[in-house]
C-alpha cells in the first residue's frame, strides 16, 4: 500500500480546531444571551415559589417575587422574559385573560417598575384561563369556535400593552388572530408595538410539562389540540402559516417546539426577511434535566450544544427555560 508522501497531499482542516483560541476565533455560531427570552409562571398570592415537579429549577412565582427574578436577570444580561398566567378562577370565555387585573398583566406592571428596561413578552392565549382548557372560545357542537373566539384574544392583546407589555405573542393558532390583534392595538394607539406570532406551533408531545406547570390541558370538547395546532409531519404547511402571519403584519415569527423542529426553523429562515424565534420547549427542558439528574449526561455541555442547534438551525431568538443557567455558563467561558 502507498502512503501519502507528504502533508501537502491532503487537507488539513483540524488546524483550526488545535486550540481553544483557534476554535472560537472561527466559530460560525455564537451564543447570546441577549438573545435568550425566559419563560415564567406567574401566580396570585404572597412568597410563592411553588415548585413545578416536572420541570425541575422552574417555579410558579408569586408577585412579590418577581423583583429579585428581574435583578437577577439583568445581572446574567438575559433582558426579555415570556409571562405565562396562573388565574385565581377559569371560566368558559377565560376572562381573567383580558382583565385589566389579570395575574399577566399585575405581573407586566411589577415587571416593568423593577426593571422599565427589561423586555416583557404578553402570551396571548385562552388555555390557562378557560376552564375547558382550550386556547379559543367552545362552541355549542363542543369545537374550537374560531371566530368566536379573535375579539377575546384582541381584548387580550390590549389588555397586556396597556399594562406595559413590549412584545404581544399570541400562540392559541386560531386563523386570522394576528390581522386581529394588529387592528386593535392600533386602534387603541398601541400602533407601535410588535407581535410575534406562534406561526408553526406544532401539536407536539413535548408540552406536557408545561401543562402542568399552567394547570392547562384540555377539560372538555376535544381531547387534544390535533384541530388548530399544526400536524408534525408537514413542514410546507409552516411555511403557508408563516406567510399567512407576515401578510397579517406579524413582526417576528416563531417556530415551536425547537428541537425536533431544526429543519422547519431553517426553512423558515429561508423564507422570510422577519426575525425567526424558536421555543426550546418544556419536554425538550424536562429531558436534559432528567438526564443530568440520573447523570446520564453532563448538563452544561449538552444545554449549550442544543441552544447552539437551535441557533444554527437559523433561529435569531430562543424562548429557553434554560435561560438563567446558560447565561452563566456562557458568562464563565468568556
Amino acid at each position: 500500500m502507498t502512503l501519502l508522501a507528504t502533508s501537502t497531499d491532503f487537507v488539513r482542516t483540524r488546524r483550526t480546531r488545535r486550540t481553544a483560541g483557534l476554535r472560537d476565533l472561527v466559530r460560525e455560531t455564537r451564543l447570546d444571551p441577549a438573545s435568550f427570552i425566559y419563560p415564567m409562571f406567574v401566580t396570585h398570592g404572597r412568597n410563592l415559589r411553588e415548585p413545578i415537579a416536572s420541570m425541575p429549577g422552574q417555579a410558579r412565582l408569586s408577585l412579590d417575587q418577581l423583583p429579585a427574578e428581574a435583578a437577577e436577570l439583568r445581572g446574567l444580561g438575559v433582558r426579555a422574559v415570556m409571562l405565562f398566567g396562573i388565574p385565581a378562577s377559569k371560566d368558559a370565555t377565560g376572562s381573567e385573560g383580558y382583565a385589566s387585573d389579570g395575574i399577566a398583566q399585575l405581573a407586566t406592571r411589577v415587571l416593568k417598575d423593577a426593571d422599565p428596561d427589561l423586555t416583557v413578552v404578553g402570551d396571548v392565549c385562552l388555555c390557562e384561563y378557560t376552564d375547558h382548557g382550550h386556547c379559543g372560545l367552545l362552541g355549542s357542537d363542543g369545537e374550537v369556535d374560531n371566530d368566536r373566539s379573535l375579539p377575546l384574544l384582541a381584548e387580550a392583546a390590549v389588555s397586556l400593552a396597556e399594562a406595559g407589555a413590549d412584545l404581544i405573542a399570541p400562540s392559541d393558532m386560531m386563523d386570522g388572530r394576528v390581522e386581529a390583534i394588529r387592528r386593535a392595538l392600533d386602534e387603541a394607539g398601541h400602533e407601535s408595538l410588535p407581535i410575534m406570532s406562534y406561526s408553526a406551533k406544532y401539536a407536539s408531545a413535548f408540552y406536557g410539562p408545561f401543562r402542568e406547570a399552567a394547570d392547562s390541558a384540555p377539560r372538555m370538547g376535544p381531547p387534544h389540540r390535533r384541530s388548530y395546532q399544526m400536524d408534525p409531519a408537514n413542514v410546507r404547511e409552516a411555511l403557508r402559516e408563516v406567510a399567512a402571519d407576515e401578510l397579517e403584519q406579524a413582526d417576528i415569527v416563531m417556530v415551536k417546539p425547537a428541537l425536533a423542529y431544526l429543519d422547519v426553523i431553517r426553512v423558515v429562515k429561508e423564507s422570510t426577511d422577519l426575525p425567526v424565534a424558536a421555543y426550546n420547549v418544556s419536554g425538550e427542558y424536562a429531558m436534559l434535566k432528567a438526564a443530568a439528574i440520573n447523570g446520564w449526561l453532563d448538563e452544561r455541555a449538552a444545554v449549550l450544544e442544543t441552544l447552539t442547534a437551535i441557533r444554527r438551525a437559523g433561529a435569531d431568538i430562543i424562548l429557553t427555560y434554560h435561560a438563567k443557567d446558560a447565561a452563566r455558563w456562557l458568562r464563565e467561558d468568556a
